[in-house]
Parts: structure tokens; C-alpha cells; sequence
């Protein structure tokens, strides 16, 4: 298959009119409008077979992956997803209608929940099977949550359960011959834990709902330990966090504390948003938005992060996700 019949196949039908598309798939670049009082938000993420992900898993879950995690950078700043772009890189041996097919429909099953369009990219032969998916969104003028705005006081907050996602890789693992490679997904491995990992739900809608009300937000991906660090050196500031407020799960609490601290704080792979807000304003949204956020420690002055459980320090060393 050649790599324009490939293209025209079974990645041109996922290029829909969009009101801010000037000119999508099949020239060499793309055009968009940039909708008035709004700025323009970037965002890529590069997975690679081996390091992101088994090489078991289906073409559907690594693409919906793909771009699921951009998704997620985008909701982390109050972003409102648009389009993206796909580079892909794989074997000839992929380079067939059955796999383009499956990687199409999960492109297809990540995108359309949220309107966003695929604009363009590039295909090439590769022996490793490698996605970069760059992800495009608008946030109204001046209204992007960074990382920057943690302030003393603040409460701090995940979106969601953490630490599935990290205790379904260490299943895997457990799986892996010595080779790196697994037969399969291991059969014991809970549905739930397996949506964790390969199907995590960007919160697009509720990072748009925080505008307003949150000082500083990030999407965890690298682990809540790690990610939480970002806000706390990018804002000088520190923090104190429950151990036992974090919201949790039953194959989560049915570990020993320390196990399940690990995956919780160190694990990553969740795509839940950490956020700091007044405590006025985390009283106010959630009398608008029940149940959305959950409050899990303070900013303080001190630096650093610090963890207790039943009011008593925990040492804990914090390591998330490292690329190299």
C-alpha cells in the first residue's frame, strides 16, 4: 500500500468541515482561523512501541491513546480542543488496510466526542511503530490556566481516581518474558484496569468549567507526585497532601498502604487533572459542579511536597515517569 493510498483510504474521511478550517487534508500545509478574543494552544506527545506501550496492544487503543493524552494537555489549561495532526512511523508490516483501519476508527473514537478534526500529518516506514500527535485548541484571550498561579492557601485537587492505570502496567509487566514483549494482555487483568491504561477519558469539560476558579492546573501524566511538583517549583511554593483523601478505588485499597501510595503518587498514566484554587473558590464550584474535584492537601509556603496519612508525615520518595 502506498503511503497516498493510505492516506486517501483510511485517514482523509476523518477530516470533517470545521468552521475555523480554511484548507485540511491534501496540501502541504494545513490553514485555520484563529477564532476572535481567543488564543491559540500547542501541544504534541510521542509514543513509541516498547516505551508507551506493549506490543500487543490493538491498533484502536494505541491510537485512541495517541490522541487522548493530547487531549488531556489541552484540558489542563482550559483549552478547547480543536484539531490535531498525526505523524506516523511504522513497519511495513503494519502497512495494511487491517491495522490502518483499526488505527483510523480509534483516532476516530478519540476525536469525535469532542469535535476535533484531523488537519494533516505525515506517514513513514520505521522498524519501531512510533505515534507523535500534535494537538491544536483555542482558550479565550487570557484565560489559560498555567502551572504559574499556585498561591499559599490554596487548596489542592485531583479530578478523579489515580493510580489504576499504574497498577494495570505492573500486571503487565509480571506478563513480560525477558524479551520486553508480552503473549498477551494477561487474562486476569480487570476491564477496569484496562480502560485505565488504554482507554483514559481526557476531562476536556471540566478543564473549560475551571476557568475562573482554578490558580494553577496540570493533567496527570507523569505521576500526581511529580506533576503536583511542577505547579509547586513553577510557583514557588509547596505542599501538604492526605494520603488518605486522594480518591481511591477497591482494587486500589485492597493493597497494603504502601503499595497502593506508590501507584497513587508515583504511578502516572492517569489523565486526571491537579489544580490549586482559593478555598472560596472550591466552596463555589462545587455548588456548581458536584463531585467534579476532590480536595487532597494546602499550598504552603514551605517548599517541597509533603505527604501524612492519620496526621503523620509519610516518607514517601516521590519518582514518577522518566523518559530517560
Amino acid at each position: 500500500m502506498s503511503e497516498f493510498s493510505l492516506i486517501h483510504t483510511h485517514f482523509k474521511h476523518l477530516t470533517a468541515p470545521h468552521q475555523h478550517t480554511v484548507l485540511g487534508i491534501g496540501d502541504d500545509c494545513a490553514i485555520s482561523n484563529i477564532p476572535s478574543n481567543s488564543q491559540l494552544v500547542s501541544c504534541v506527545d510521542t509514543l513509541v512501541a516498547g516505551r508507551h506501550f506493549v506490543h500487543e496492544t490493538s491498533p484502536h487503543a494505541i491510537a485512541y491513546k495517541s490522541v487522548a493524552v493530547n487531549l488531556s494537555d489541552l484540558a489542563s489549561m482550559g483549552a478547547t480542543p480543536y484539531a490535531i495532526l498525526v505523524g506516523l512511523s511504522l513497519p511495513k508490516s503494519m502497512a495494511n488496510d487491517d491495522f490502518c483501519q483499526a488505527f483510523a476508527g480509534g483516532l476516530a473514537a478519540a476525536c469525535t466526542p469532542f469535535g476535533v478534526e484531523l488537519i494533516g500529518g505525515d506517514t513513514t516506514s520505521s522498524p519501531i511503530l512510533t505515534i507523535s500527535v500534535t494537538a491544536l485548541g483555542f482558550v479565550p484571550h487570557g484565560q489559560a490556566i498555567t502551572r504559574q498561579g499556585a498561591c499559599v492557601g490554596d487548596v489542592v485537587c485531583v479530578s478523579g481516581t489515580v493510580g489504576l492505570a499504574s497498577l494495570a502496567l505492573h500486571g503487565i509487566l509480571d506478563n513480560l518474558h525477558g524479551d520486553g514483549h508480552a503473549n498477551r494482555l494477561p487474562e486476569s487483568l480487570p476491564e477496569k484496569l484496562r480502560q485505565a491504561m488504554q482507554y483514559p477519558a481526557p476531562q476536556v469539560a471540566l478543564g473549560r468549567q475551571l476557568i475562573g476558579f482554578a490558580n494553577s492546573m496540570i493533567d496527570i501524566s507523569d505521576g500526581l507526585g511529580q506533576d503536583l511538583g511542577h505547579i509547586l517549583t513553577a510557583s514557588n511554593v509547596g505542599a501538604v497532601i492526605d494520603l488518605d483523601a486522594i480518591p481511591s478505588d477497591a482494587l486500589l485499597d485492597a493493597l497494603p498502604h504502601a503499595q497502593k501510595w506508590q501507584h497513587q503518587i508515583n504511578g502516572g498514566d492517569d489523565y486526571q487533572l491537579c489544580l490549586t484554587m482559593t478555598k472560596a473558590n472550591f466552596k463555589q464550584f462545587n455548588q456548581s459542579y458536584p463531585n467534579s474535584i476532590f480536595a487532597i492537601g494546602e499550598i504552603v509556603a514551605q517548599e517541597g511536597l509533603t505527604l501524612i496519612f492519620n496526621h503523620q508525615k509519610v516518607d514517601l520518595t516521590v519518582q514518577g515517569w522518566e523518559h530517560f
